[in-house]
């Protein structure tokens, strides 16, 4: 990202009001849009140069083409090491990485094997997407990265073995809602899996808490870009932190609700159609268009839902925070993703 080029002026934020859902839906878009991975190394190397020099003050305002090398460097570069980050594991290339993994948990008619082999697959996927997004800063231990997956992978593989044994023993239900919540047990099969996977990784978080600062006003904010004043920690709160994690929690089920609920319940519709029913080599085709196309256009709104930089009143939190608060009695702390 941005951060790790040279130069003391911060860019801004975003172009968009991040205070509001609209805003971070359409700053999103910009992260995960797939086209930034057609940058070629001469336009990633000038985006790079237009950035640099608007933090060394060479350039004075933000531009159309300032604004675009920025969406590019954001999308493409690791903010701590500045290195490109390998590109089927960018936020840019989500919809793309996950839509073979994706496709596969949702076929129906797995066996045993079949939807072990498929939570494998995607419990993977995720521990490389998040190590290779991880803060380098702070890496995260060999020890906890194993853990984690072999958690993930356990809780996905038994939610989604224990769920297909249980739907046919269901015997009130009709069988077309029984072939519906067949098709949703994958959808809960990751969703407790990316749940139980957050609160192993950031448990420490909870723990020992996570430094909050208070909520600057704009001439602050003039004051912090032109160097005149510094942001200092208020301390570690660990309310804030059960905060964060827990709302990250949240946002793992929002992610995967549009991608893992709407194509199965979408593709039980269609398969009902005759023109389906006469050309069942087509059912694998609509399938995977329709797992693409929510993914590109469903992922920006699941993840605008929490703000990144979260606010709250000082209130809210412990007691030694509650006449520290900045603007408006607020402080704020960074959620993580």
């Amino acid at each position: 990202m941005s951060a790790s080029l040279p130069g003391n002026r911060d860019l801004p934020a975003s172009q968009y009001d991040l205070s509001t859902y609209w805003g971070r839906v359409r700053h999103s878009a910009d992260l995960s849009d797939p086209r930034t991975l057609f940058t070629s190394s001469a336009g990633l190397e000038h985006a790079k140069q237009l950035v640099s020099a608007y933090k060394q003050g060479q350039i004075r305002d933000m531009t159309p083409e300032l604004w675009k090398s920025k969406k590019i460097i954001d999308s493409t570069l690791h903010p701590d090491t500045g290195e490109p980050v390998f590109l089927p594991f960018r936020m840019s290339c989500f919809a793309i990485s996950n839509l073979v993994v994706t496709a596969g948990m949702l076929t129906p008619g797995l066996g045993t094997a079949g939807t072990v082999g498929w939570q494998v697959a995607n419990q993977s996927l995720n521990v490389a997407i998040n190590y290779s997004n991880a803060n380098k800063s702070t890496p995260l231990t060999t020890g906890q990265i194993v853990q984690s997956y072999f958690a993930a992978v356990t809780a996905s593989c038994g939610v989604a073995l224990g769920l297909n044994a249980l739907v046919p023993r269901l015997k009130r239900l009709s069988p077309a809602a029984k072939t519906t919540l067949s098709r949703l047990v994958p959808f809960a099969a990751v969703a407790t899996a990316g749940v139980l996977n957050v609160f192993l990784m950031r448990g420490e978080e909870i723990r020992r808490g996570i430094d909050v600062f208070p909520l600057l006003s704009e001439e602050e904010k003039e004051k912090v870009e032109k160097g005149e004043k510094q942001i200092q920690s208020l301390g570690k709160s660990k309310k804030a932190a059960t905060l964060a994690v827990g709302e990250t929690a949240a946002s793992r089920i929002f992610n995967a609700t549009p991608i893992m609920v709407l194509p199965p319940l979408i593709l039980v519709r269609l398969q009902r159609m005759e023109w389906l029913k006469q050309r069942p080599r087509m059912v694998l085709p609509v399938n995977l268009g329709l797992i693409l196309g929510i993914q590109i256009f469903a992922l920006p709104l699941a993840l605008a839902v929490f703000p990144q930089r979260q606010a709250v009143s000082a209130k809210t939190l412990e007691e030694e925070f509650w006449d520290k608060g900045g603007k408006g009695g607020l402080v704020e702390f960074n959620r993580g993703i």
